[in-house]
C-alpha cells in the first residue's frame, strides 16, 4: 500500500521542512510513502472562503484517484492515540487499498463535496495548528506507528 500525504500549499520554513523530510526519508523504511502539494490558488484576494475551498476542492480531485482510500486531517475528525493510530493503521495495509492518501485542506478547511468522498476524518489535535505543523506531525505519527508495527524503541509507553 502507497501512502500519500496530499496537502494544499507548500511548507514555506525551511527548518519545518528539513524535519518533514528526515521523517519522511524514514518512513521510507517501512512502506511507500510520498508527498503531493496542490498548489496554492494564486489571486484570492476576491474569492470568499467557500470560493476558495471549492476552487481548492477541484485540485484535489484531480489529485485523487479510483480506489484511493481516502482520510481527510480535520479537527473534526476522530482522534487516536498513538498506539490506536498504530492499528489503524495495520488495518489500512490488512486491507491493502492501493492508496492510502491522507489530504492536509487550505487555509479554510475542505469543502463540503471533499468530506463526501472521504472514507474517514483523523484530527491531530483539537486545537488549530498551522499547515506546516500538521504535515510534520502526520509525518512523525506515520513513521511512530510503523516503528509500533515492527515492535521496535521509537514509542515507550
Amino acid at each position: 500500500m502507497k501512502t500519500i500525504l496530499l496537502a494544499v500549499g507548500r511548507t514555506q520554513d525551511r527548518r519545518f521542512q528539513d524535519i518533514i523530510d528526515e521523517y519522511a526519508a524514514r518512513l521510507r523504511h517501512y512502506l511507500p510513502f510520498e508527498m503531493q502539494a496542490i498548489p496554492e490558488l494564486k489571486q484570492t484576494r476576491n474569492l470568499s472562503e467557500a470560493e476558495q475551498s471549492e476552487r481548492e476542492a477541484e485540485l484535489i480531485r484531480r489529485a485523487l484517484q479510483p480506489g484511493d482510500y481516502i482520510v481527510l486531517l480535520d479537527e473534526h475528525g476522530r482522534e487516536r492515540r498513538s498506539l490506536e493510530f498504530a492499528a489503524w493503521m495495520q488495518k489500512r495495509m490488512v486491507a491493502s487499498p492501493r492508496r492510502l492518501v491522507l489530504v492536509i485542506g487550505g487555509p479554510y478547511g475542505f469543502a463540503p463535496g471533499i468530506h463526501s468522498l472521504a472514507n474517514e476524518e483523523i484530527s491531530l489535535s483539537q486545537m488549530t495548528l498551522s499547515h506546516q505543523m500538521i504535515r510534520l506531525l502526520i509525518v512523525e505519527q506515520l513513521y511512530r506507528a510503523m516503528t509500533i508495527l515492527a515492535g521496535e524503541p521509537y514509542h515507550h509507553e
